[in-house]
């Protein structure tokens, strides 16, 4: 037989439609999962690989903080950052009050008009001095780094603060609160009282993600010229060195610092990466395991796929036989059976495609995630139909080896 009719196949599946219905739901299912998953690893990749603006690779961060009540805070912090920008491989240090790309650090408001908190833009708050720049190699595209005169003494708790009156801040930032202008020069406000009323800007940088890595406003920093502290005796120092230099200098640096000093202990001295990874772990953590899901659904779509089929060849074994008698080849054989589920896992596909929209727009609706881009379910299409003839093919193939006369012997 050169030529298989679609007819009776259906046929034969209309008369056992349990079965066929059942591969088809669970197809169904295995594509809407397939490509939604694809799609949300596909964003969480992208978030994970964002451009930083901070040179990572080469940055490690120190924690320092104070045991004893005789231990001299300020001038301990200034005693620091002297060893340590006078280290061999060290570009640039600066104190911070918290390490960027990590769960923690201040938040503020700014806005344009003082006590306009309806208007205010949320941003990551940091207090650097004026190596910060080199030091977290950032990229200046406007107006000017701080100077050594801007930076003010630490914030203590005790007695008013003084206002900040300079900031830098990133790209970002600077055109949600001046879209259409030249933002160096131009003033801001801010909801806690940390900057002057109003303070103005001073420099652009081009890129910097600040804290809480998953917010939408990562990128918006405001960077002001202070000693960070907060009330306790911590500080930390942020350290770039040269390419390759990195762990070697942390070790050293670590035995200086804890030998300097019996007031105060180094609390901890870790890489900048490993803050990044440590924010983005929840990310990294959903890809794997909606990778896992997928390719278990799959493995399971397959086996159902290739259980039909084989029950199929194993309850039409006499009827193999008498086509094979009145001439059937063994590529009508495996034609019919692949025919058939094709006409199987298209009907899935089908009803896979509505649940996968479906599901799409339940997930932008409910989490806020990108609506289900169409060239995804395009793609899984073919994938699935790969799946269901591969998982055919072999009891297909089984079938096709059958000999008339054992075929046709009772059974």
């Amino acid at each position: 037989m050169s030529f298989l009719n679609v007819r009776p196949i259906l046929s034969a599946l209309c008369r056992s439609w349990t079965g066929p219905a059942l591969v088809a739901a669970q197809i169904a299912l295995t594509l809407a999962v397939l490509v939604n998953a694809i799609y949300i690893v596909k964003q969480r990749l992208e978030k994970i690989d964002r451009p930083t603006g901070i040179d990572v690779d080469n940055i490690f961060v120190i924690r320092s903080a104070g045991i004893t009540d005789k231990f001299a805070h300020e001038a301990t912090i200034r005693a620091d950052l002297v060893y340590l920008r006078s280290v061999p491989g060290v570009v640039a240090v600066t104190p911070i009050d918290f390490p960027p790309l990590s769960d923690r650090g201040n938040r503020l408001g700014v806005m344009l008009k003082a006590n306009d908190q309806a208007h205010g833009v949320r941003t990551s708050y940091y207090e650097v001095d004026d190596q910060a720049l080199a030091a977290l190699g950032l990229r200046l595209i406007a107006g000017r780094p701080f100077r050594q005169d801007d930076i003010l003494s630490p914030r203590s708790g005790v007695g008013p603060i003084t206002p900040v009156h300079d900031v830098i801040v990133t790209q970002s930032l600077a055109k949600m609160l001046y879209p259409n202008e030249n933002p160096v020069g131009k003033t801001l406000y801010d909801t806690f009282g940390f900057l002057s009323s109003p303070a103005t800007i001073v420099g652009i940088i081009d890129r910097m993600q600040g804290s809480r890595l998953s917010s939408d406003s990562a990128d918006r920093v405001l960077l002001a010229p202070r000693l960070p502290y907060p009330d306790e005796p911590v500080a930390h120092y942020l350290v770039r060195t040269r390419p390759g230099q990195r762990n070697l200098i942390m070790g050293s640096v670590e035995k200086h610092l804890q030998d300097s000093s019996s007031d105060r202990m180094i609390e901890w001295i870790r890489p900048l990466s490993y803050f990044k990874h440590r924010s983005y772990l929840a990310d990294r953590n959903m890809g794997i395991f909606l990778i896992a899901v997928t390719v278990m659904l799959l493995a399971i779509t397959s086996t159902g796929i290739y259980g039909l089929a084989t029950f199929n060849v194993r309850t039409r074994t006499k009827q193999i036989g008498i086509r094979r008698a009145l001439g059937a080849q063994r590529a009508d054989i495996i034609s019919y059976f692949l025919i058939e589920n094709w006409l199987v896992t298209t009907a899935g596909v089908i009803a896979g495609c509505a649940l996968a929209l479906e599901a799409g727009f339940w997930l932008s609706r409910h989490y806020g995630l990108p609506r289900l881009d169409l060239y995804y379910l395009v793609g899984g299409i073919p994938i699935i139909w790969a799946l269901g003839q591969l998982a055919a093919w072999y009891p297909a193939w089984r079938a096709s080896r059958l000999s008339p006369a054992i075929a046709t012997r009772n059974v």
